[in-house]
């Protein structure tokens, strides 16, 4: 009876809280500051997305971000998983530790919008001839995070205690054979000196209309394993297959049965799953059939069983489908991401937030999506959470996807990021 009368008495307070919370306005302060920053941020915007760089390969990113912080007096570490940037930014007041987060890196996809500062840098990734693009919005998420710390660090009084600004590259995943992203940022200390006790993080979307917030509580992007398959036959001519072993074909039927785990043995009434081949890599000529395979591709879960089951069965499965066949195969798994966990109470805390600054009207709950996010290792360590912001140009129906030579981002969607991030770390200093 007692733990469910402070159980009571917890949700009360805190509904009291966020009707407080929701009875304010933005800080007109802030609110102009971010209407008159916002060229800029779109300048900056502009210029990362005409440079774009790899994973851990952020190396003028890098410069420009540190250039920028310095500027505001911030203490600023480089360095950081490589190519990190962190910026301490102390209010004029005691408090908590609160941590925003941008990340910076760009994609090995060659662009195909027609834009001024339309990315033409091109380079080798994994043998392959390709170009670089932020194709999933990295380069704004970077300007919204630098117009924040301009915003904030001309604001010092308003701030009651610190506020550390994250920039993180490797988000994308780092090359093969090399570490990177927000695990390794963790490992070197980023979350210490000063200790962060919550941290905020955005991801502007295609498929999200400007001026929307989209959101949800506990899970809400997918934990994201990285998986390799290589499967050995015997080579033969051709014009006859009985004289060999055909890893191609051994590589189809393999590629079958992983997808009858999540068709067949998963409970998608649960959660949602994916189990996606992204390459597949054999032979060098029409009439050979080759004596090796390569395949490397993905798996996305949003419940931790689930997600041990179905490891486990691609484990048993991929060498028994190669045996069957005559051939031989091994599958390396690799996790990527946890799962992106909004922590509950923090998310109800500042929901109000989000809705003065947009809209009541303008943010929505949302269901969880199979996109996976390296930001869910900082949630692993310390309460987290992370919402979407609208891309998409009002009127349109349609956008390209993330990821795709075609992603289009509407600059004008950036504003908002700017607000939202800007009083989201001072309500949540005052908290």
């Amino acid at each position: 009876m007692k733990n469910k009368l402070s159980t009571l008495v917890a949700t009360f307070l805190t509904t009291l809280f966020c009707f407080t919370l929701n009875a304010q306005q933005i800080d007109p302060e802030i609110s102009l500051a971010a209407e008159d920053l916002e060229q800029k941020v779109i300048e900056w915007r502009r210029d990362f997305h005409q440079n774009p760089e790899l994973s851990n390969r952020e190396f003028k990113t890098a410069e420009k971000i540190a250039a920028h912080l310095k500027s505001l007096g911030m203490e600023v570490q480089t360095g950081v998983a490589i190519t990190g940037v962190v910026g301490v930014l102390k209010g004029d007041n005691p408090g908590k530790v609160v941590a925003l987060r941008a990340d910076i890196d760009a994609l090995p996809v060659t662009e195909r919008n027609d834009l001024p500062f339309k990315s033409t840098v091109e380079t080798e990734f994994l043998g392959t001839k390709t170009g670089v693009m932020h194709a999933c919005g990295h380069d704004t998420h970077t300007a919204i995070l630098m117009g924040v710390a301009e915003i904030l660090s001309k604001n010092k009084d308003k701030i009651n205690g610190t506020v550390k600004f994250i920039f993180q590259p490797a988000e994308e995943g780092p090359p093969p054979g090399e570490e990177g992203g927000a695990s390794v940022m963790i490992k070197e200390g980023v979350l210490k000196n000063p200790d962060v006790d919550a941290i905020f993080g955005l991801h502007i979307n295609s498929g999200t209309p400007v001026g929307t917030i989209r959101y949800k509580p506990e899970g809400t992007m997918a934990a994201v394993e990285r998986f390799v398959i290589n499967v050995k036959g015997k080579q033969t001519h051709g014009s006859a297959p009985w004289s060999g072993v055909d890893p191609i074909l051994i590589s189809a039927k393999i590629i079958d049965g992983l997808q009858t785990i999540i068709s067949r043995e998963s409970r998608l009434v649960d959660a949602a799953a994916v189990i996606t081949v992204g390459k597949i890599t054999s032979g060098v000529r029409f009439n050979i059939i080759p004596e090796t395979a390569e395949m490397i591709g993905t798996v996305r879960t949003l419940d931790p069983d689930m997600k041990e089951m179905i490891l486990r069965r691609m484990r048993e499965m991929v060498p028994a489908i190669a045996e069957a066949f005559g051939g031989t195969a091994t599958i390396e798994i690799q996790n990527n991401t946890a799962i992106t966990f909004n922590d509950p109470e923090l998310t109800a805390k500042m929901l109000p937030t989000l809705q003065k600054v947009a809209g009541p009207e303008k943010v929505e709950l949302v269901k969880a999506t199979t996109g996976g996010e390296d930001f869910s290792f900082f949630q692993e360590e310390i309460p987290g959470f992370y919402f979407f912001l609208g891309g998409q140009p009002l009127g349109t129906s349609e956008a390209a996807p993330h990821h795709t030579p075609d992603f289009f981002i509407d600059e004008s969607g950036m504003l908002l990021g700017v607000k939202v991030m800007s009083q989201i770390a001072l309500d949540y200093l005052n908290l």
